[in-house]
């Protein structure tokens, strides 16, 4: 990245992309101005170069990396559930020929063993898909692999039938429209609020998940950040440099890239660059499509026992405590808190008056700050 001022008179521009400008200098090579006059040569940027694995984060010595049908991950077994989850998506793997089989079960791979059912039965938490089944419907056994409890971690129901269901949808969007992209997914686990089951999985308060376009006529990249909880806020508030992701989460992602290139990509973020029109077959209906218990608490302190189709698992006289994260097991006894401040600040998601988002960094399990 350059200084583009002493350039300005010897250059020819027409228009390239969104905000961005492309240009040839007086000798003929081509660059990419960025709206805040920095530039780099397109040919390093906009050319990809063939690269194995490009999807998986950097790994340390002693951490193994697992195969499936359809991703790969790292397992953390002190916290029960993976690091990452990391896969490419194709167009033509959005295309679904297999349905769900929603039986979940134990990672056989895993030799220090996974969560069961039973740590997540009445627990009030959704089994929450990293990499969701949704983008495993090209393959019977990319299908049945993504219902291993490796692949799954406690989520609360408004989140996971809700905002990121949203996101997941937006992805599948993005793999279509950009022929490919490399995801990789996971828990903030260095950010937790108690545990769930006799195996102790830890109850995340944040989820992430950073998408990369290697493909032209423009590279890109992108993040997200969400809370574990319900919200009704668009995906681009939630939305923030894989830069950002990396320095909550402390891994490093697309390791591979060429050092100018992931430079690049992962410390720029341009909204602009990325299609925000969910494709119609993937719109959700913020509805179930059975009825669940209400997980609100009565006064008494007993569950309630209406039922609802709402997403968060709430029914309306509980959509209070549903916004506070204050979901109980069937047991009808606290079986942990409600969700802390986190240690890891982010930035709020909160968006200002003049329609951008707060710069303002937060601690609350929510992602907003005081003012949001």
């Amino acid at each position: 990245m350059k200084n583009i001022l002493g350039l300005v008179c010897s250059l020819i521009i027409f228009q390239f992309t969104f905000a961005q400008t492309e240009a040839v200098t007086s000798n003929g090579d081509r660059i990419l101005i960025y709206p805040n006059g920095t530039w780099i040569h397109t040919d390093s940027l906009l050319r990809p170069i063939p690269l194995s694995g490009l999807e998986i984060p950097k790994t340390a010595s002693a951490e193994k990396v697992i195969s499936r049908t359809g991703y790969r991950f790292s397992y953390n077994e002190k916290h029960e559930q993976a690091n990452w989850v990391a896969y490419e998506l194709t167009g033509a793997k959005t295309n679904k020929i297999y349905e769900r089989t929603d039986r979940f079960r134990p990672d056989p791979l895993v030799r220090t063993g996974t969560a069961t059912d039973n740590d997540y039965k009445g627990s009030g938490f959704d089994r929450g898909h990293l990499a969701p089944a949704g983008d495993m419907g090209w393959s019977s056994a990319a299908m049945q692999e993504s219902f291993y409890y490796s692949n799954i971690s406690p989520q609360y129901p408004g989140f996971n039938r809700g905002v990121w269901k949203r996101l997941e949808d937006q992805v599948r969007t993005w793999a279509v429209e950009n022929e490919a992209v490399y995801i990789v997914t996971g828990p903030v686990l260095n950010s937790v609020s108690g545990s769930i089951g006799a195996n102790n999985v830890s109850i995340p308060q944040y989820f992430y998940k950073v998408i990369l376009d290697y493909r032209q006529p423009v590279i890109k990249g992108i993040g997200f950040i969400m809370p574990n909880s319900s919200s009704t806020a668009s995906l681009q508030s939630y939305a923030v440099s894989i830069d950002s992701v990396e320095r909550i989460t402390g891994i490093d992602f697309f390791p591979s890239l060429p050092d100018e290139q992931e430079k690049v990509i992962e410390t720029s973020l341009n909204l602009k660059l990325w299609s925000w029109n969910v494709n119609s077959t993937t719109i959700e209906n913020n509805k179930l499509s059975t009825s669940v218990q209400c997980n609100g608490m009565t006064k008494s302190g007993s569950r309630c026992r209406n039922k609802t189709l709402n997403e968060n698992g709430f029914c309306h006289l509980h959509q209070s405590q549903a916004e506070n994260g204050q979901i109980r097991s069937q047991s009808e006894t606290p079986r942990y808190s409600a969700p802390v401040k986190s240690s890891v600040a982010v930035q709020c998601s909160g968006i200002t008056k003049s329609g951008r988002r707060c710069l303002r960094m937060t601690t609350n399990p929510n992602g907003r700050c005081y003012q949001h």
